[in-house]
């Protein structure tokens, strides 16, 4: 069975930082493409930023763009990860990690990911 399970996420002042961990289980991962997406309330699940399956090609939403950094580990700790600096209110949400197949690059659509995560809550105070 094919987990994701996020960590990370707490209440941040504005202009501060985190790291989001997404740690995956029960699947190969290296074929993968990841990705973060977040869902802000009443707002749809958007984009965040994704990683080819070797680390190599990453590509991000505009908002988030100079900002955060996405990142993963392939070996032991089959983790990903997204460094989130300069915080805005704008940048609260729950925040979801996915994996599914690389077929084409870039992934940005939902579909294109058959895991997921159940999410952590970011949370950037004004």
């Amino acid at each position: 069975q094919v987990q994701l399970v996020e960590s990370g996420g707490e209440l941040v002042h504005v202009g501060g930082s985190l790291r989001l961990s997404c740690a995956v289980s029960g699947r190969t991962f290296m074929r993968d493409a990841v990705a973060w997406f977040r869902e802000a309330p009443g707002k749809e699940r958007e984009f965040v930023a994704s990683i080819g399956w070797n680390g190599g090609t990453t590509y991000y939403a505009d908002s988030v763009k100079g900002r955060f950094t996405i990142s993963r580990e392939n070996a032991i700790k089959k983790t990903m990860y997204l460094q989130m600096n300069s915080l805005e209110p704008e940048d609260t949400a729950l925040y979801y990690c996915a994996a599914g197949l690389m077929r084409q690059w870039p992934m940005v659509e939902r579909a294109q990911y058959n895991y997921w995560g159940r999410g952590t809550q970011v949370t950037v105070s004004s």
